[in-house]
């Protein structure tokens, strides 16, 4: 895949844990996720953490808390809804506000991003928003997703399902 400017990756379920919020302190990456990382970088792709974190709301974590994880692993910015998904707010995924506000803050184009993610209801219906790749990784609610929730983003394909993160991103890199 030519051109790419920046990869955006959900943290819940993409990088690590469950799917289920697990406070920062004690999240803990899936093996496999630092070595994508690492080939991000080593090709030079901007690394974006878009992520949904509606504990911050509840004075549960801080963005701070987020923030320092996502930058500990390599990322280069890390964009953070932290509302409720009944606040109505722009960046809570599926809403693109948050992909809005990196394109504008970075100057990319972002027809000519990719975002990894493992909820379709959100993560992949945010990146159909704006015209991004979309690659659902079958981690967290990865599979449920394609299964007992598909009907809540039909009208979305995945560009491609990968097994994990790291599989997404060899994926991506031959294209």
């Amino acid at each position: 895949m030519k051109d790419i400017q920046a990869v955006f990756i959900d943290r819940d379920g993409t990088i690590g844990g469950t799917g289920h919020f697990i406070h920062p302190k004690e999240f803990t990456p899936y093996p496999f996720s630092l070595s994508a990382f690492q080939l991000l970088k080593d090709n030079g792709i901007k690394m974006f953490a878009c992520t949904n974190q509606h504990r911050i709301s509840r004075g549960e974590a801080t963005i701070n808390d987020f923030s320092d994880e996502f930058m500990s692993y390599g990322f280069d910015d890390v964009f953070i809804c932290p509302h409720s998904h009944t606040e109505r707010c722009d960046c809570h995924k599926p809403n693109p506000g948050l992909l809005l506000e990196a394109a504008k803050k970075h100057n990319i184009d972002l027809s000519k991003t990719v975002f990894i993610g493992d909820v379709g209801e959100t993560d992949m219906l945010a990146a159909h928003s704006v015209g991004a790749t979309k690659i659902l990784v079958l981690t967290g609610w990865g599979r449920s997703s394609l299964a007992a929730y598909r009907h809540k983003w039909k009208e979305v394909e995945p560009d491609f399902v990968a097994e994990n993160l790291l599989d997404a991103v060899k994926w991506m890199l031959d294209q």
